[in-house]
Order: C-alpha cells, then structure tokens, then sequence
C-alpha cells in the first residue's frame, strides 16, 4: 500500500515537473534509458544464473573472505545487486546456506555495486558513449530473437549495456541543456548542514528511482555538468546507499521471513556505514584527495574522485561490520521469528522465494518431504501400530516392544492424517508442479522433482494400509484368541524392524550397511505377496480363528508388505542424495 501511494505521488509529481518544465524531460527520458537497461541486463544475466551462477555463489559461502569477494565480483559483472539478493534470499530459504553464509555475499553485492560509478565517470562519461550504445543495441536486438534460450540472454545483456550507455548519453546531454536555463549550483549548502540536507535529498532520489547505481550516475552526470558542487555529491552518495535499504524494506514487507532477515540485515549494514561516512565525511573527503594524488587522478576530476569516495566507503564499512556479523545473526533470528513455529498443518520449508531457481525449489521440497516423512508420517505408523516411536528408535529389543505394547492407543489415523499430512501434502505438490511449469529444469532436475511427488504419493498409500490394520489390530488386541494376536504382532514385528532399519539408513554414517538391509527387505516383502501364508493356512486347517478372522488376516498381510515397501521406496527416493542440485 505504502509502496502504492508513493509511486503514485511519484508520479503527479513528475507529470507536473514536465509540464511546466519541459527541458528537464531529456534528464528524465536519459534516467528511465538508463533503468530500462538495467532491469534488460538483470533480466539477461538471469538466463545464466540456472547452473553456473548458482554453483560459484553456493560454494563461495564456506568462508566469509570468499562470499564477499564472490558477492563483490558478481554484482560488479551483472551490474545488478538485486540478483544477488533473490539468490541469496532463496539459498536461505531452501536451507542451502545460512544467514551468515548469505550476510557475506549482501556486503560482498554492496562493494560490487561501486563498480557502477567507476563505469560511468571512468568511461560512460570520457568519451561519446552513444557511439558504442548503438552497435550494442543493435546486436542485442538481434539476438534477442534467436530461439536458443543462451542467445536471448547474450541480446539481453547488450541490449541492456547499449540502454544503459544511451541513457548516461541522454543525461549528460540532458544537464547541459538544462545549465543554460537554471544552475543548481545556487541551491548548494556547504558544511555540515549541506551534508545532512543532500543526504536526505540522495535518500528520497533513490527510493523513488528504487537503484542505487540509477541515482550514482544521475549525481556523477550531474556532477560533470556542473550543476552540483563536489561535497554535495559527496553527501548525495551516502544518501543513495542509504536510500537502496527502503526499495529493500518495503519489497520485504510481503516476503518470506529469510527474505526480512536479509533487509533488515540490509539495512542495519547500510544505515550504519551511511552515519558513519556522513559523521567523518570530511575526513575521508581529504584521505580520497589524498590517494588521488598517489593513483594520479587529477585534482579536477571530481567524477573520479567521488567514484573513489564511493568505494573506500562502502569497503570501510564492510571491514567495520565482519567483526559483529556472528552477534547480527544471532539479532536477526531473534528478531525475525523462525517460521518452523508454524502449526503442524503448515509447511516449514515451501515459500515463493524458493521458486526463484532449480536448486532451491529441490532443496526445499526434499526438506519439506523429509520433515513429513520422519515426523508425521511415523508417528501415524507407529501409533497406529500402538507402538511408541520412542521405543521404536531405541535399542530395546523388538520382541520386548511388542510384548509391553498391549494397549489400544486409541489413535484415529483418518483425522491424523487430515491433521497432519494433506495439507502438507498438498503444498507440495502444488509448488512441484508449479517448478515443473515455471522452471527451466534440466531433465535430471525435472526427475528428481518427480521422485519427490512419487515419494509422497508412496507416503499418503502408506497412511490407508495403517489405517486398515489399525482398526483390525484392535480388534485383536481386545479378542481372546491368541493366535490372532500372534498374528497381528508378527506383522508389528516386521513393520517395526523396517522402520527401525530406515530411521538408522537416515542418521547413522554407514548408509551403505542399512540401505542393503533395506534392499533386502524391500525384496522379502515383493516376495511374500506372491507366497501364501501358510501359518494362516494351518490356523484355518485347525479352525483356530474364524472365517471373519482369516479374511482380516489375509488383508492384513498384503498391506504390511506393500506398506513395507512403499517405506523402503520413499527411504531410498528421499536419501539418495548424489545426484548435483545444480544439474
């Protein structure tokens, strides 16, 4: 809403700019040029961010000098911030890193954004830069009609380059035509009053451009014009890094709680360097003029100078803040409550920002599956067995168990499972099959995604052959033939010993030792469907259990072996993990 009535603002009061002034539509037109160019060239990059881009930032993330150098270097490339933030946020999201492994690529994404002033006063402003634009539009154009999805993404990104470049061209030419009318130069305020007034001005420029490195070319044009003094442009600087957290708060109003953590992580790193660029700002003003005499920038070419502030800032304040990122972690879970409080009927791991890529959206459905699996799913068995999941993962022997679990639990499976599982259930279907359609997924991505919605449908198959047992289990719990119990407790037996395998195959090291004793039982319980019972047989033969019985009994044992192996096959679809995410 905020956000709404902003831009509309925005825009009455752009209308009215233009109408009454119309020179300074050549600025505006270079302004949104310039824009334009930038969403082509993060729409570009983002072809290239399916693999690649993703497997340098995840990897990067395993020591903190890394991810921000890997973050910095990026956003340099990209020319794009943002998209190291959606990565970043949907990483979290999925579990794939932390919030700390991510806080070093956003400080690493703020030096990166840097390398925008030195694009535009080293070179977008040295030389005719519409000269170069046109060729690059040109080819971006036409390949940007080629079919194979690398050439769209190769026509985006100089397309994206030649509009960027056209607009810096139409503000600079915008500037000086505006100079020969008014000169904004008479509106400057010196000391530290002018530093405070142009800060707030950089702010309010920046959220109504939402970029930063929009802004840092208007002021660097600006600048080279002449329309605004050099310790004005200063302050305007610390204003637009300081103005970029405000597109990033209010974009996290309706985010997921990975995605408010990272603004307000944002934020709290941006604030805190802009108060400390304005409070010494003079003195780093002196330390840039400094080192532009040792690098052998003229005393003139405030352009450069004030893309040498811009940098020794932003860098200063990341070297303040690695100290403390380990205590703004520890702030911001605190702060920003963990959505695994949610309800058991909601999911804890499936959220928008997770569909952003491939990687993420396995991840968290993987998550999301295991979660249901080890948690709702065998507490329904194992209750509906009237077995306590405690002793099952215990080292108590099974026949103990069995011979101490003599009371009806009294457990409803139906509502268990309507409680706990289909609404989870549902949701993880609904965002696979929106990965499925949405997603450019390579073909052992779009498999993996597959096994996932199979695991499911093994789980909930699993939940109806409890649920039957369940009710004929009572039944011989409460009955006085003690074959028939013996009979319900030999199926306890094997369902027990099955589960008790799989809940080590999924927390012990030596997988390989229980995935083949799971193999195995996999492969008894595929036989035992086909072969008769003959104990049920000779209890028949010696009418020892009735006919009612034997009919229960002969159910009963097809839907422990077939709730065995749907077990046994979700086990091994959800923790076969060697396939890469990233393929």
């Amino acid at each position: 809403m905020i956000r709404r009535i902003s831009f509309l603002l925005f825009l009455i009061l752009l209308a009215i700019i233009l109408v009454f002034n119309p020179n300074f539509k050549t600025i505006v037109a270079g302004v949104s040029i310039l824009l334009f160019g930038m969403i082509m060239l993060e729409e570009g990059f983002k072809v290239f961010t399916k693999g690649p881009l993703q497997i340098i930032l995840k990897k990067a993330t395993n020591k903190l000098y890394k991810s921000i150098t890997v973050g910095a270097f990026v956003t340099a490339l990209i020319q794009s911030s943002s998209l190291v933030s959606v990565i970043t946020i949907s990483f979290i999201s999925a579990g794939l890193i932390t919030l700390a492994e991510g806080l070093g690529l956003i400080f690493g994404a703020n030096i990166g954004t840097t390398a925008t002033a030195w694009l535009v006063a080293g070179f977008g402003l040295k030389i005719n830069i519409a000269t170069l634009a046109m060729p690059m539009l040109v080819f971006g154009i036409i390949f940007s009609f080629q079919k194979k999805i690398y050439l769209k993404g190769i026509g985006s990104v100089l397309a994206g380059l030649g509009f960027f470049f056209l607009g810096i061209h139409y503000m600079k030419q915008g500037f000086d035509v505006f100079s020969n009318y008014i000169d904004l130069t008479q509106y400057s305020v010196s000391g530290f009053l002018g530093v405070l007034i142009y800060t707030g001005i950089g702010i309010v420029i920046t959220t109504i451009l939402q970029s930063s490195s929009a802004t840092l070319a208007l002021i660097l044009t600006a600048l080279a014009a002449g329309q605004i003094h050099y310790e004005n442009a200063l302050a305007l600087a610390i204003g637009s890094n300081i103005g970029t957290t405000i597109t990033a708060v209010l974009g996290a109003i309706s985010s997921n709680i990975s995605g408010k953590r990272l603004a307000g992580a944002h934020l709290i790193f941006n604030v805190s360097i802009g108060v400390i660029a304005v409070i010494f700002i003079f003195p780093l003003a002196n330390f840039v003029n400094y080192l532009s005499e040792v690098v052998g920038i003229s005393s003139s070419d405030f352009t450069l100078k004030l893309a040498l502030f811009h940098t020794i800032f932003n860098v200063l304040g990341v070297l303040i803040m690695i100290p403390f990122i380990s205590r703004l972690e520890k702030f911001l879970l605190r702060f920003f409550k963990d959505e695994k409080d949610k309800g058991i009927d909601e999911s804890k791991y499936l959220n928008e920002a997770i569909l952003a890529f491939p990687a993420t959206v396995i991840s968290s459905l993987l998550n999301e599956t295991k979660y249901l699996y080890k948690n709702a799913i065998f507490e329904i068995v194992a209750h509906g067995l009237n077995i306590h999941r405690d002793d099952i993962n215990s080292n108590e022997k099974i026949k103990n168990i069995i011979k101490k679990s003599t009371k009806n639990l009294q457990v409803d499976v139906e509502n268990l499972y309507y409680k706990k599982v289909k609404t989870i259930y549902g949701e993880i279907l609904k965002y696979a099959s929106t990965a499925q359609k949405q997603l450019r997924l390579t073909e052992k991505q779009n498999n993996k995604i597959t096994d996932i919605k199979i695991a499911n449908r093994k789980m909930v198959e699993a939940i109806k052959d409890v649920k039957e047992l369940n009710k004929n289990l009572n039944i011989a719990l409460a009955s006085d033939n003690k074959y028939l119990l013996n009979e319900y407790n030999n199926f306890r037996k094997k369902v027990i010993k099955v589960i008790r395998i799989i809940y080590l195959f999924r927390t012990q090291e030596n997988t390989k030792k229980y995935a083949q004793k799971l193999t195995e039982l996999k492969k008894e319980a595929k036989q035992n469907k086909k072969i008769n019972n003959k104990s049920l047989d000779k209890l028949i033969r010696d009418d020892l259990i009735t006919v009612e019985m034997a009919s229960s009994l002969f159910n009963d044992y097809a839907n422990v072996n077939d709730m065995i192996k749907k077990l046994i096959e979700v086990a091994e679809l959800l923790y076969d993990e060697k396939d890469s995410l990233f393929e």
